[in-house]
């Protein structure tokens, strides 16, 4: 069985496939032009914009691009004005979903997600529905072939890693939000590369999908997730591996 972690994983490999369409550096532009509006325009004292310049780096944002936002940010340069938003709600097979998004019309993207979410099945909820059922975690996939078990442990447990999971092709570091950063750097000077890190929202229980759901489900999440003002989609799915890699295939 594969779960949203596996998905998710597959997603960040596409988007960097996909960067030079341009949606996904928008999406951490906006990231990062609000993380400078809220702490400034230095990430050595903003630890949410140095976040959002490293999860820019990783998908190869030009620096000029990066530099542009946080100068938007901070008001050297004229830009849109970004609410911060969460919505909760239910995907086919009654999978919890949370939806992050930073917008400059919050009345549009409600619509916008209502719609989605109605004709892929789905329904919004009210706030608290399902946040319950998450865990703010640092998340970092190592592919199998970039280190043993044991070695990896080692490193990622040394620097104050809370766990390593095992997701098929690869490796699932988890931490504590705080110590995400330190995890990465240690990851990092082990020489040991991975398919991405983020900070994340972990499902504490997972709901089976049965496999005529599955198909809706991830067409619903891939839709929700080219919207220009989604950043994040997380979902306590668990489906089969041969509808996962039929439906990434």
């Amino acid at each position: 069985m594969a779960g949203h972690s596996k998905w998710a994983n597959r997603q960040y490999r596409k988007g960097r496939q996909d960067a030079a369409r341009g949606k996904l550096f928008g999406k951490c532009s906006r990231e990062i032009i609000v993380a400078a509006r809220q702490g400034g325009g230095n990430p050595n004292t903003n630890n949410r914009l140095r976040l959002a310049i490293q999860a820019a780096k990783d998908v190869n944002m030009p620096a000029d691009r990066i530099e542009r936002a946080i100068r938007r940010g901070t008001g050297e340069l004229e830009g849109v004005h970004y609410e911060e938003g969460t919505f909760e709600g239910y995907g086919p097979g009654g999978v919890a979903l949370m939806i992050t998004v930073l917008t400059d019309n919050r009345d549009r993207t409600v619509a916008d997600l209502r719609h989605i979410l109605k004709r892929r099945g789905g329904s919004l909820g009210e706030s608290g529905c399902t946040a319950f059922m998450f865990n703010p975690k640092g998340v970092i996939m190592v592919d199998k072939a970039q280190a043993d078990e044991d070695t990896l442990m080692e490193v990622v447990m040394d620097a104050g890693g809370e766990d390593l999971l095992d997701s098929g092709d690869a490796w699932e570091v988890r931490t504590a939000p705080e110590d995400f950063q330190a995890v990465r750097e240690a990851i990092e000077a082990a020489g040991i590369e991975f398919s991405s890190a983020e900070l994340s929202m972990v499902p504490q229980v997972l709901t089976v999908v049965d496999d005529d759901k599955a198909r809706p489900l991830l067409a619903l999440l891939e839709e929700l997730d080219d919207h220009d003002d989604v950043q994040k989609v997380y979902a306590n799915f668990e489906i089969s591996d041969e509808v996962l890699e039929s439906v990434a295939g």
